[in-house]
């Protein structure tokens, strides 16, 4: 499917999801252009399968906007679902359809012809291995001949966007290596290529697919160019960075109310009120600024 004039694939503006007084995801921001292909990242619980849904359109946010190639996710989730393919982490089909059927049905709900169906999908199925099991019922069909044949299903219609959940579970080390191979050469499949969403713990496949991350933590969502392993480094950077910037600023603090304590030593002897106050507004003073760096810099400790 041939991108519509907007420069941007993704646009997410202010995506919050709510139930009740827990919010999944909050205010998120994010855009994507055409023919990038990013893994996204974040711990369990993070809001990964929350914002994939309403990038979907299967849920509606609670505030803010999701759109793809211009049409809103949710108002829009019929046209969306065009322009999107998407592989689930465990793929569920009908036990007894085959999988020529299973096939036919994806390709027939986007409106193609018998003949389109095949011909778009004779050489995927050739590399995939899954020519010879088109006619075995699914409930036949291993997790990894499933996932394959998912995978068939969500190309199938040419989309602008490939959301990829999980993609080497299930998969054999041969199915693993011509993914890699696969997803890399779209790049090179014309003017076009699909951008493809990568959510995964296999750090290998990442490495080696994607040079560009979307790390969501903390309702935040963090766009980073460079693959995992150059992430782990720059994230292990700025924890030796905050940590001698925090011992700096103790010894400073240390300093500086050894002074503090001095004068008002001082003061109390000599009877002077003066030094008294101005020893304790500094030390006022000093509580308040060294309080708030330090908190600051602790905020900002992945």
């Amino acid at each position: 499917m041939s991108p519509s004039p907007n420069s941007s694939l993704v646009e997410i503006q202010g995506l919050t999801k709510s139930y009740g007084s827990f919010e999944a995801v909050k205010d998120l921001n994010l855009t994507v252009s055409y023919g990038q292909i990013f893994a996204l990242l974040g711990p369990n619980g993070a809001g990964k399968t929350t914002t994939i849904r309403m990038l979907m359109g299967i849920l509606a946010p609670s505030a803010g906007s999701a759109k793809i190639d211009g049409l809103d996710c949710f108002q829009d989730r019929v046209e969306v679902k065009r322009r999107v393919g998407y592989l689930p982490d465990e793929p569920i089909f009908h036990d007894h359809l085959r999988g020529s059927e299973i096939i036919r049905f994806s390709g027939e709900m986007h409106g193609l012809q018998r003949e389109e169906i095949e011909t778009r999908t004779r050489a995927l199925l050739q590399q995939l291995e899954l020519t010879d099991a088109l006619e075995e019922f699914a409930v036949n069909y291993s997790r990894g001949m499933k996932k394959k044949l998912a995978l068939v299903c969500a190309m199938l219609h040419d989309p602008a966007l490939l959301i990829l959940d999980e993609p080497t579970n299930f998969l054999d080390l041969l199915g693993i290596i011509w993914l890699q191979r696969f997803l890399l050469q779209l790049r090179e499949t014309g003017p076009n290529p699909p951008t493809v969403v990568l959510v995964s713990h296999d750090r290998d496949f990442i490495n080696t697919v994607c040079q560009e991350l979307v790390i969501l933590r903390n309702h935040e969502l963090t766009y980073f160019r460079g693959d995992l392993n150059t992430y782990d480094s720059s994230i292990r950077d700025k924890k030796l960075y905050l940590s001698r910037m925090r011992d700096a600023q103790e010894k400073q603090k240390a300093h500086m109310q050894q002074t503090i304590a001095q004068n008002i030593k001082q003061g109390k002897a000599a009877g002077d009120e003066n030094k008294l106050r101005q020893a304790k507004s500094r030390q006022k003073k000093l509580d308040n600024r060294m309080g708030i760096s330090v908190t600051e810099m602790a905020r900002h400790m992945p």
